[in-house]
């Protein structure tokens, strides 16, 4: 970890907001002020949200900004192999579980008297026989995953030492029915593999490290130093986000904006001029 690497690895889904450029911007200086890297990595695992026209809008946003990566762009989707290992790795330790439960299914067990709401995966399919030909996940066995790897932290660089607490989230999926691996086991691996020594992200994914540095800490990988940030929010508070139909960059663009002028408001920590407006 002698060369500071960090990336920016969005999933192409839609097209990049504000919120994204936030975390771009923050990912790609960090590692430029430390004459480190700053690598491009598309999470394009999820077959059925996925499209190749995002893929190429995210380029376009990125040079917009006047953002470059080094090397070339990675694609989880070509890195599956990388993932089938690390499964196959922790099922030769007992690890995993089939689950063939429905949302349905963990929505009804979790509103049981014995399940609060929001309460994680109660372990429903831990003990039963899953038949190999019915659809199914993989979970990892979380109760037996933190005995074997012991207490574990992680340096975060508002929160100092992180006590990792992974079995607050219950036996998380690993594998999904209709991908190769979920966000949690990807982004673990991908980050090892591609040397990445600094993560920079949203504070929304600062839960998710006590389940990587748990995989981490399993798989023998090493752990990165985690920059968590605040997330962008919009003139009413709110979070900027794809699903509440944040603008987009590609808006901003054809509204005539500067991405060199976007990239400088947001590095000094404010809107761009006109954000907001009404769009005709």
């Amino acid at each position: 970890m002698s060369r500071i690497a960090t990336r920016f690895a969005p999933s192409p889904t839609g097209r990049l907001h504000l919120g994204h450029a936030c975390s771009a911007i923050r990912a790609h200086d960090f590692a430029r002020r430390a004459g480190g890297g700053f690598l491009l990595r598309i999470e394009d695992i999820d077959g059925t949200r996925s499209r190749e026209e995002h893929v190429a809008g995210i380029i376009e946003d990125l040079a917009w900004l006047g953002l470059a990566w080094d090397g070339a762009v990675a694609r989880q989707s070509q890195r599956l192999a990388l993932y089938d290992d690390a499964l196959d790795r922790l099922r030769s330790v007992g690890l995993l579980y089939r689950c063939a439960c429905t949302r349905a299914d963990i929505a009804a067990s979790l509103s049981a008297p014995h399940g609060p709401e929001g309460a994680p995966y109660p372990g429903t399919c831990r003990v039963r026989d899953i038949d190999p030909a019915l659809p199914h996940c993989w979970r990892i066995d979380m109760a037996k995953a933190v005995a074997i790897a012991g207490p574990l932290d992680w340096h975060d660089a508002t929160a100092g030492i992180v006590n990792a607490d992974p079995l607050s989230h219950g036996d998380v999926v690993l594998a999904r029915k209709d991908a190769p691996a979920s966000y949690h086991l990807a982004v673990t691996v991908d980050d090892a593999a591609q040397g990445v020594t600094d993560v920079v992200r949203g504070d929304d994914l600062f839960a998710s490290t006590h389940v990587h540095r748990l995989l981490q800490a399993l798989l023998g990988l090493p752990t990165p130093r985690y920059h968590h940030h605040p997330l962008l929010t919009g003139p009413d508070g709110r979070r900027l986000a794809k699903r509440d139909g944040a603008p987009t960059l590609a808006d901003l663009r054809g509204d005539g904006a500067d991405g060199g002028a976007v990239a400088d408001d947001l590095r000094a920590g404010r809107l761009p001029v006109g954000f907001g407006r009404q769009r005709a």
